[in-house]
This record gives C-alpha cells, structure tokens and sequence, in this order.
C-alpha cells in the first residue's frame, strides 16, 4: 500500500493529493491513509501537510548503497564484508551475534533504522529510517585487552577528521568520545570488546551519526541537546559516501596505531578535543566532581585538576 503511495505521488510530482483523493485511489478511508503517510514519514520521506489542500511529497530517504560501499572499501584492512539491513534491533547486538558465530575480522554491519539502538551504558539511542548512519564494525586486533579503550579515542579521532575534511563541519571531541558542534552531539561511540587470556577476542566498534534529521525529526528529550550534520552544515548528506569516506579515514589511524602505538593518536585527539583546557563536570560512579581537563595522558587517561591543586588520571566517566 506505501509503495502504491508513493507511486501516486511520483505520477504527480509537486502537487498537493487530499486525503479524500488517496483514499479513492486506495480504496480505504482517510484515517488509513493518513496512518500510511506516518509509516512513510518513519521511513524517511517527507510531507508538506497544508489543510484543505492535503499532502505533498517533497522529499524521499537517502538510499544506503551496498555497491558503493563495497566498491569504494575493498582495499581497506578494516573491511572484509558488509551486512546491510533495513532494519535491526541493534547493529551491536548482531554483530556480537556474527562474531560468536566467527565472523571475519572487518566484518560491517549497517541499519537503516534501529529498533533497540543503544548508546553508552545501555541509553536508548535514537536511529530513525533513511537518516542517519548506524553501523557496528567487528575487529579482531592482535591487542593487549588493557589497551582496547584506546580504540574509543581512535575512533572518535577518525569520525572528527571525516567530518572535517569531507563535509567541512565544525567538530570537536568531547570526552572521551562525543563529537559535538556548538556544544550539540551529532555523534556517539560505543565500543565493546570481549577478552580472553588478557587479549581482545575480538571488539564491536559502534558508530551513530545524525546525518538528515531536521529539528522536528528529534523527540522532545533531544531537543537542545541533538544536532544533524544537515541542520549544522546546510547540505543533505549522502549517507554511503560518508560511511566510505569515514571507513578510509579509520583504516588510516587503525594502521598507524598498529605500526606506531598510540602516541600519535593522542596527539590528533588532543588537537581536536573540545575537553581540553576547560573546566568539566565528572560523574565517577557514585561521584559528580568537577576540575579542569589538563590532559591526556600516554595511555588514554583523562588527567583532570581538581580545585586543590591535586591532579588524577580518570580512566573511565561521564561528562555532564
């Protein structure tokens, strides 16, 4: 029925349909077209709704292209094969599936909507259809698992320069892995790793990036605290090529970490931080405690200066 939908309004391109209209063409009444219009509307594409004139189809979702993606990532180190779904619960969680079933080292799960997205410490993550980028990378380093945060830094560092370079966007990293644009999350990263004999098993590298979500698009609990790389930059975003070019960017920093350790991925997230040299808000456990982010250190730690004068090194916390 979504499809015929659609179809009807391709025939008629820039034209406002009634509900009256459609439920002809549908043959069924006002109220389920206007339940398949929200359906639709989940699914990325986008009404003008005008009162006595109807609907009017003015946008349809960015496509997620397998081919452009495989194409443009064959070469990479990090990229094996890709699993793209239109919807899943969580790219994590399948991806924690395909590994327990051995899945190769490079391995890309993407969704086009998540139903049971997830962020740090198991916060519901917000995954509309056809508007942002949810994907989870499957590796299996050769890594003491000790080191395995430094892959959250890594990562945050990759996703900075990508949007950076490629889109021109005004990014920052919040720490330790938040990018954020005028003090907004346009981005999330959650990495999980599973151990044996102190060695990474293997790690899911979970990425969220709120590509075309207007201001309307976000729930009432985002508001002022969620922005898009549409809404920032102006431009609609081409979700493929942003995943190649993201892909690339990781491949590059995941190499030198391999080959030169993490000293100079340090330095890039030192250079990109929005942390450093301001004063934070730490919640530690049970603790909400608040310093000046000095540093990092050589390992990844946050050192942090509390008020007197005494500096500690934070591993793990939540910025408020």
């Amino acid at each position: 029925m979504k499809e015929r939908i659609i179809a009807y309004f391709d025939e008629r391109p820039d034209q406002f349909m009634s509900g009256e209209q459609l439920s002809q063409f549908l043959q069924c009444s006002r109220t389920a077209v206007w339940k398949h219009i929200q359906e639709l509307k989940k699914q990325g594409y986008r009404f003008e709704s005008v009162t006595s004139k109807g609907y009017r189809l003015i946008e349809k979702p960015d496509t997620l292209s397998a081919a452009t993606i495989i194409a443009a990532s064959g070469q990479l180190s990090v990229f094996s094969q890709l699993k793209l779904h239109s919807t899943l619960d969580s790219t994590q969680s399948e991806a924690h599936r395909l590994a327990m079933d051995g899945a190769n080292h490079g391995t890309l799960i993407i969704a086009d909507s998540q139903q049971s997205g997830r962020g740090r410490h198991g916060r519901p993550w917000f995954s509309p259809a056809g508007q942002g980028i949810w994907m989870s990378l499957l590796l299996r380093p050769v890594l003491s698992l000790n080191f395995a945060p430094q892959m959250t830094l890594l990562t945050a560092v990759a996703l900075c320069r990508t949007a950076r370079q490629s889109l021109k966007a005004n990014v920052g990293i919040k720490w330790p892995n938040d990018l954020l644009i005028d003090g907004k999350k346009i981005s999330g990263i959650l990495i999980e790793s599973v151990g044996e004999d102190e060695l990474v098993r293997y790690m899911v590298v979970g990425v969220g990036i709120d590509c075309n979500m207007t201001e309307d698009d976000y729930p009432q609990e985002l508001t002022g605290k969620a922005t898009s790389l549409l809404i920032e930059t102006g431009n609609r975003i081409n979700r493929s090529n942003l995943i190649v070019d993201f892909l690339r960017e990781f491949d590059e920093l995941y190499n030198l970490y391999m080959e030169s350790g993490f000293a100079p991925i340090r330095t890039l997230w030192e250079s990109h931080s929005v942390t450093l040299g301001n004063p934070i808000k730490l919640r530690i456990g049970d603790r909400l405690v608040e310093g000046i982010a000095e540093s990092m250190d050589e390992i990844g730690a946050l050192v942090v200066r509390w008020p007197d004068g005494s500096t500690e090194k934070i591993y793990s916390g939540e910025t408020q």
